[in-house]
């Protein structure tokens, strides 16, 4: 594939994206919440196929322990590498993208949860050094969007890991 690229998503992206990532319920919300300016959908590209993205939610949090002890923090949130391209950097180029782009947009920190039982993404946060705040774990709601447009809620415990910018 050709080299690969990292770039704020815009809707022509649309089908490319869900042809590759499926979720078109999920890309839709993100990319019309983008358009309101709270959020950032960066797409990771190798030739014309999607293969990964991360959300940079900057509204308010949903949780209130969230809202509480990061006010004001973006968070990173729906990072995803298509399995066939697991295991080779672009999680990792997805974190620094997001990352940078919230730097250069004066953030100082960012968050994020991830769920107890994925051990995997939590190596992945804490090799670029995210570390567990003292706030104990949150109980949130994981939102599964489904091939037919339905989304269900499901709770989910996760860690919050934060990291300083710059």
């Amino acid at each position: 594939m050709g080299a690969r690229d990292i770039r704020q998503a815009v809707h022509d992206d649309l089908p490319a994206m869900i042809g590759s990532l499926g979720q078109g319920a999920y890309f839709a919300d993100r990319l019309a919440r983008q358009d309101t300016g709270h959020g950032l959908l960066l797409v990771a590209w190798e030739s014309a196929a999607a293969v990964g993205d991360v959300y940079v939610w900057l509204a308010p949090a949903e949780e209130p322990e969230l809202r509480t002890h990061l006010p004001g923090v973006a968070l990173l949130t729906h990072l995803e590498v298509v399995p066939w391209r697991r295991n080779r950097g672009i999680g990792t180029e997805l974190l620094w993208a997001a990352e940078e782009r919230l730097l250069g947009d004066g953030h100082e920190q960012v968050a994020l949860g991830v769920g107890l039982d994925n051990l995997d993404a939590q190596r992945l946060y804490e090799r670029r050094g995210y570390a567990e705040w003292p706030h104990g774990e949150v109980a949130t709601t994981k939102v599964v969007y489904h091939p037919d447009g339905r989304r269900e809620l499901r709770p989910e415990v996760c860690r919050i890991l934060v990291r300083k910018l710059g």
